[in-house]
């Protein structure tokens, strides 16, 4: 199949096909978790599994910033290359890279050294406690890593590689999984089988693209054999992504919030059951911003070569296409909430029910969720990140930390489920409001 370029007219089919393997890139990242959560929940109990439950959203908070960098820099990157310096786009790209690694480095041995306090200030003690622990600090060695990783899915898109981002992402995912099943299930290493699993998947994932990088290759980016420091380009990439950063903040805060206030009302149970209804929003999350992620770089370029005529284009095929995914993912979740219960918690009556009645609350979510998580990254991709910083940052540090600590006071529990929808719904309005009343400054609407 011929290889689609950057600069192309996009139709729906040939805008789907570009974003593809970006949205697989995100499907097989989310089940790092996923597969982890299936074999400790079934194999190791659920005391670890509401472990894995608590230390993964630390652990995601932490690597915000390979997030941060690598969207912020494909945005740079990605209009560098629209105004064809593509020299000066492999520079930036050498040097967003080594940053990732330095970040990675210090994050991970501060999240080492908090690991202990954290896990007791989100309610863990005794075996849980210890469990958190061991999980935590296995993955979190392996932190530098799974930044590079994520920020390499990214930067595999404006390179126009996103067919060999995927399956590297594949190749990583696919280990996670034979490892879970020969560490937890074969091995009977317990929770520190499904760590290990999980930070071996991760080195590999980012390893194979570092060699890529560093060899003679055919894709518009490479290491370049001299490592220089733009610290402006650092300044803007950081500036771009920090929606992003915050995103990724914000949404492990709130599951951290989440934990908190389960553990405070049903304990153990309430956090076992919102991490099963939490593996379906990771892969339904994982498609919008697998979307997203694989639109920014058009966008990008189209912006930097000044094709204002696809760019709206592409903003009105990305909302159709936004509203159409939240209805089905919206249809879904209603259908999959008993099935999927039951693969994690049948051997739990009482806890099945619980994780289902969650589900549905929770599925309102869904219909929205597409549509806010493309506005942030269209003003990303447009090099505006205060907007796009405005619009994560009350999305979810604002609407939805209040919904989770101001429901449950009037709905009890049920408040609780439905603060994500709520917050979604009032997120909505504000990025309409942005949509509007930017698209004369930059002629996309």
């Amino acid at each position: 199949m011929a290889r689609i370029h950057l600069s192309e007219h996009f139709t729906y089919k040939k805008l789907l096909r570009f974003v593809l393997s970006s949205i697989l890139m995100m499907i097989f990242t989310s089940i790092y978790s996923v597969v982890d959560g299936l074999f400790v929940s079934n194999f190791v109990g659920t005391t670890a599994f509401a472990a894995v439950n608590l230390i993964y959203p630390l652990t995601m908070m932490m690597s915000s910033v390979g997030f941060m960098l690598g969207t912020g820099g494909t945005a740079i990157i990605g209009k560098t290359l629209g105004e064809e310096r593509r020299e000066d786009a492999s520079h930036y790209f050498t040097m967003l890279m080594a940053a990732v690694v330095v970040f990675g480095v210090v994050l991970a041995a501060v999240g080492i050294l908090f690991l202990r306090p954290v896990s007791v200030l989100l309610g863990a003690e005794g075996q849980l406690l210890a469990d958190c622990i061991s999980y935590g600090r296995v993955v979190l060695v392996a932190l530098p890593f799974f930044m590079l990783q994520v920020a390499f899915q990214e930067l595999f898109v404006v390179a126009e590689k996103a067919k060999l981002g995927l399956a590297v992402t594949v190749l990583s995912g696919v280990a996670n999984m034979v490892l879970d099943a020969l560490f937890v299930a074969g091995f009977h290493w317990g929770l520190l089988g499904a760590a290990f699993a999980t930070a071996i998947s991760e080195v590999v994932g980012a390893v194979i693209p570092l060699v890529y990088f560093a060899r003679p290759n055919d894709s518009l980016l490479r290491f370049t054999k001299e490592l220089h420091f733009y610290p402006k380009v650092l300044g803007k990439a950081c500036a771009n992504g920090s929606s992003e950063m915050v995103s990724n903040l914000a949404s492990s805060l709130v599951s951290l919030l989440y934990n908190y206030q389960l553990m405070r009302l049903l304990g153990e149970n309430g956090v076992a059951a919102y991490g099963v209804i939490m593996y379906v929003g990771f892969i339904f999350a994982a498609v919008n911003l697998g979307y997203a992620m694989g639109s920014a770089p058009i966008i990008s370029f189209q912006y930097g070569a000044e094709n204002h005529d696809e760019l709206k284009n592409l903003y009105r095929k990305s909302l159709t296409l936004m509203a159409a995914g939240g209805l089905g993912m919206f249809l879904i979740a209603k259908l999959v909430a008993r099935p999927l219960a039951l693969i994690f918690v049948s051997y739990d009556p009482v806890l099945l029910e619980l994780t289902i009645h969650a589900f549905h609350i929770i599925a309102f979510a869904f219909l929205l969720n597409g549509l806010n998580t493309f506005a942030s990254a269209f003003f990303t991709a447009l090099n505006n990140g205060a907007v796009s910083a405005v619009l994560s940052f009350l999305r979810t540090f604002v609407f939805e930390i209040a919904g989770i600590l101001g429901l449950p006071l009037l709905f009890a529990v049920d408040g609780l489920w439905a603060a994500m929808a709520v917050a979604e719904c009032v997120s909505f309005l504000v990025s309409l409001y942005f949509f509007l009343s930017r698209r004369r400054q930059y002629r996309y609407g």
